[in-house]
């Protein structure tokens, strides 16, 4: 039980949308639901449908095949125990077992495109007269929040055309269509006291009241129960011929487009392509993000590019390509706020990346993009680098030594952004080394088509092969000019060095410095699951990520291991053992195995956001991460492939 309460499942619906839950079917967080809908995808997101109970009569008696958790300590009623098989593909798959031999199975899936859910259940084995009963829950609530009795939740149900039953709880929520071919019945109850105790082990509120408006009644040993739902705008889903044939409709559809796919890891990137406007983007991860920039530029690299979802790509980069403000991208678009926020200084250069991988993969495909959308990503790179170089927001500007600088007090800037109140824990003003990384990657990348960039580009890499490097540490410095304070370093321990080898188009060291960063990086912060953010050895080193919102981001980068470092990693190892298919056969076993394994826990089929840096570094954060999967897509075909399939060796 304790592993089912921990392996969750994930129905992602292509808006920002999704179903998720446990394979012990109790709903352990505030985001497990049935129908949760991008109002404006890929935001806004509501929960319509929390979950639901089930019963099953048979001549022998009632017995439950669901279960919920109540405070304090309840879990009622005890459907989770006759759970006899749990199968993911091609959607979740529940086969409860009751005492008198009745067999039962349960299956939810989600159409892609369309925020709506279709949940059957089949009699497989059983006796006599089986009836199925069925009550769900509803809220209407934001889905970050919670929901608790109140006298302004609507219980009543209208009829809809062609059959549907509308619920709307309240009136600035959308409404809730629902098909089946079960009679219902109402019988409007409050329940009480759900707790959630992945929120609560996080230290936040835990506790919800939900409402359920009445039960639907099925007759299972006629054939098979049908409950289907759809967000309001959604109902065409649902059909106009009945639920049987909705779907039939609706299950073909779905078993053909996810046929498709080459294999289960392609079906997982798929999950994170959705669409925003007219375009598409990339969900940073599941249940609580959206789309952020910088997760979006890593992640496309694997998840579309190693895929070769081309046309995909193409499109996400010419939606950002718009959003160049003084030389930076977005580092999110609020869910509630309409002005995105630029508090990043790396987003802008992985779309510089992401971009030459682009050009990359097309090449490698015998494919050309056309002249405008190649006219509109390098006028957004010149963008970039023309805003970088000049200067703008938040002290980022070009340096007199080619490098780099950014940075001001109680801003977070680097992917190392956790911030506790008004305190930034990594604030790395300065300098910081993936930075320069990245923006010697940027100018090499523009110096293809700009002799500007490339004399930068060259003035910046001595700067940073002769400042960056520790001799005594055998390693790089993690910040130069901490603070903007000149000729000072900031010698911590950090993994963000690994991509001055790996990870990038251009390495910026080679030969005997290069095999020291990662021999170095492998002993200190390599774990099963990725790289610790700071060494075992540092004073200021945390390893298990727990406890409420305060040491949680305590400790976000302060060795908490991060799977999406494995793909810079990986490629920094088998650089430096000379690229050779030796090396990457010895590093499939070693690296990719353990990050191949993990997709059987936490968010099944897919790589969790983070690990405790401590063994047995258990999976923590979203369970569903972006760049961790894409990551792993990238080692997977690109990095270990026999011949790489694009990209520069």
């Amino acid at each position: 039980m304790d592993d089912a309460l921990t392996r969750e499942w994930l129905e992602a619906d292509g808006l920002g949308g999704f179903a998720s839950g446990t394979v012990a079917g109790i709903r352990t967080r505030r985001y497990h639901a049935l129908l949760l809908t991008a109002k404006t995808p890929p935001t806004g997101r509501v929960v319509l449908v929390n979950g639901f109970d089930a019963w099953v009569q048979t001549p022998a008696g009632r017995n439950a095949i669901s279960s919920q958790a109540y405070g304090p300590d309840v879990t009622h009623p005890d459907g989770a125990e006759r759970i006899q098989t749990f199968e993911l593909e091609p959607w979740p798959r529940w086969t409860f077992a009751l005492p008198d031999g009745t067999r039962v199975a349960q299956e939810i899936f989600v159409p892609k495109d369309s925020s709506s859910v279709a949940v059957s259940w089949t009699l497989l084995a059983g006796r006599g007269a089986v009836t199925l009963t069925m009550r769900p829950f509803l809220s209407g609530r934001d889905y970050d929040a919670l929901h608790h009795e109140n006298p302004d939740f609507r219980f009543d149900a209208a009829q809809g055309p062609a059959g549907l039953r509308i619920f709307r709880p309240y009136p600035d929520v959308p409404s809730i269509a629902v098909r089946s071919n079960g009679s219902y019945e109402a019988a409007p109850e409050w329940y009480r006291n759900f707790l959630y105790a992945a929120e609560k082990a996080r230290g936040l509120d835990c506790a919800e009241d939900l409402g359920s408006p009445g039960t639907f009644r099925f007759d299972l040993s006629a054939g098979e129960a049908i409950w289907l739902a759809a967000a309001q705008g959604h109902e065409a889903v649902l059909g106009t011929a009945g639920a049987e044939a909705a779907l039939e409709s609706l299950r073909s559809t779905e078993r053909r487009r996810r046929a498709a796919f080459s294999d289960p890891l392609d079906r997982a990137a798929d999950a994170y392509i959705v669409r925003r406007g007219a375009g598409r983007t990339i969900v940073a991860g599941y249940p609580w993000f959206t789309d952020w920039g910088r997760d979006t530029f890593i992640a496309l690299r694997g998840l579309c590019l190693a895929t070769g979802r081309l046309a995909e790509a193409e499109g996400i980069l010419l939606e950002w390509a718009g959003a160049v403000s003084e030389g930076m991208l977005p580092n999110f678009f609020p869910d509630a706020a309409s002005e995105p926020e630029f508090n990043s200084v790396d987003a802008s250069l992985w779309y510089v990346v992401a971009v030459y991988d682009y050009f990359e993969a097309m090449a490698v495909a015998g494919r050309i993009a056309s002249r405008s959308n190649v006219r509109r990503l390098q006028e957004a790179i010149e963008a970039i680098l023309t805003g970088y170089a000049a200067g703008t927001r938040f002290e980022i500007r070009a340096d007199a030594d080619g490098l780099l600088a950014a940075g001001q007090a109680g801003v977070q800037l680097t992917w190392m952004d956790a911030k506790v109140g008004d305190c930034v824990v990594t604030p790395r003003i300065g300098k910081p080394v993936e930075v320069q990384a990245l923006w010697l990657n940027a100018l090499w990348i523009a110096g293809a088509f700009s002799d500007e960039w490339r004399q930068l580009h060259d003035r910046g890499l001595a700067s940073f092969q002769e400042r960056f490097w520790n001799e005594a540490a055998g390693c790089l410095y993690d910040v130069v000019d901490p603070d903007h304070a000149p000729a000072t370093v900031d010698a911590t321990f950090r993994p963000n060095q690994i991509l001055a080898v790996g990870g990038l188009p251009f390495a910026l060291l080679e030969g005997e410095r290069a095999r020291r960063v990662v021999d170095a990086v492998e002993s200190r912060l390599a774990t099963a699951l990725g790289l610790r953010t700071l060494s075992r050895g540092d004073p200021a080193y945390i390893g298990r990520y727990e406890g409420g919102p305060l040491q949680r981001d305590g400790a976000y980068h302060q060795g908490t291991a991060w799977p999406f470092l494995a793909g810079a990693f990986v490629d920094a190892w088998v650089r430096v053992r000379g690229g050779t298919d030796e090396a990457k056969s010895e590093a499939r076993g070693r690296f990719l195995g353990p990050l191949m394994a993990h997709l059987d826990e936490a968010g099944l089929g897919h790589v969790s956001e983070i690990a405790d840096g401590d063994a047995p570094h258990t999976p923590r954060g979203c369970p569903f991460q972006a760049w961790s999967m894409g990551e792993l897509l990238r080692i997977d075909r690109v990095i270990l492939a026999p011949e790489r399939a694009w990209g520069q060796v």
